[in-house]
């Protein structure tokens, strides 16, 4: 995590720093958001979701990952004061029995007895930091800070809040073998990605935007399977229907949950 948000931060240091310092007098009053925003999307969620896949399977990570938009449906309901709907109440029961499908194997009863893998409850926890930081994101605003300037200064937040337990955890360093995966990680899930996804965000919202969050289970267990040979069973279909199917009921049945009285 350390190496992939230095990279990005050396890459985008020549195209953002003097825009930035330029700005500084808009910056200067947002940095403490902007701090809070770099912690949650940058530290928090991508550490937990690192060590989450020590413990559990890529497939099982991604099908988790599709519950981010009813995390951000509810709390766009609690902290941007969006109307709760029927759709949200039974997309947010379909969406969760699909997630148990996923984290119990189809073996609901032993999900009971035991609990959920620690794999999958990291990823549960990594998801919910990413849809605090979806809805910072959109209730801040902060439109003075151009999406390149906030994008980096969140970055170089990262780097500093990494730094220390970088030196104080076991690490490996730079080899052959992992220079590929942090040049990818760096560039296009540190640098495009992330860009992308704010222009999305300010331009159509939080809760249609993680709409797309519905395409991780299925690009995640076709590339499982393909690149490391992840074995996919009929629980992770089921599992993945019902979750994407409850955020689309969440999204389509837009019909309030009371409807007013009428007047006398």
């Amino acid at each position: 995590s350390f190496y992939r948000w230095l990279l990005a931060a050396l890459l985008f240091t020549p195209l953002a720093l003097r825009p930035v310092l330029r700005n500084w007098r808009a910056i200067r009053p947002q940095l403490g958001r902007i701090a809070v925003l770099g912690l949650l999307g940058m530290v928090v969620y991508q550490s937990l979701a690192y060590y989450a896949a020590y413990l559990t399977t890529a497939t099982h990570m991604g099908i988790i990952g599709s519950l981010t938009p009813m995390m951000v449906l509810a709390l766009s309901i609690l902290l941007l004061g969006q109307r709760l709907t029927a759709g949200a109440v039974a997309g947010s029961l379909v969406s969760i029995a699909g997630v148990a499908v996923v984290v119990s194997s189809g073996d609901l009863g032993t999900l009971l007895k035991s609990g959920a893998n620690m794999g999958d409850g990291l990823m549960l926890l990594a998801m919910l930091a990413y849809a605090v930081y979806v809805i910072l994101l959109k209730r801040w605003g902060m439109k003075e800070v151009p999406a390149l300037q906030l994008l980096y200064l969140q970055i170089v937040c990262a780097v500093i809040v990494l730094l220390p337990l970088y030196l104080l955890t076991p690490r490996m360093g730079l080899s052959a073998a992992n220079l590929p995966l942090i040049g990818f990680a760096g560039l296009g899930a540190s640098m495009l990605a992330p860009l992308v996804w704010m222009h999305t965000v300010a331009h159509i919202g939080p809760s249609r935007a993680s709409m797309f969050f519905n395409l991780i289970p299925l690009f995640t267990a076709l590339i499982a399977a393909a690149v490391i040979g992840e074995s996919l069973a009929a629980y992770h279909a089921v599992g993945g229907v019902l979750t994407v199917a409850g955020v689309l009921l969440a999204e389509l049945w837009k019909a309030p949950l009371r409807r007013p009285m009428l007047a006398g």
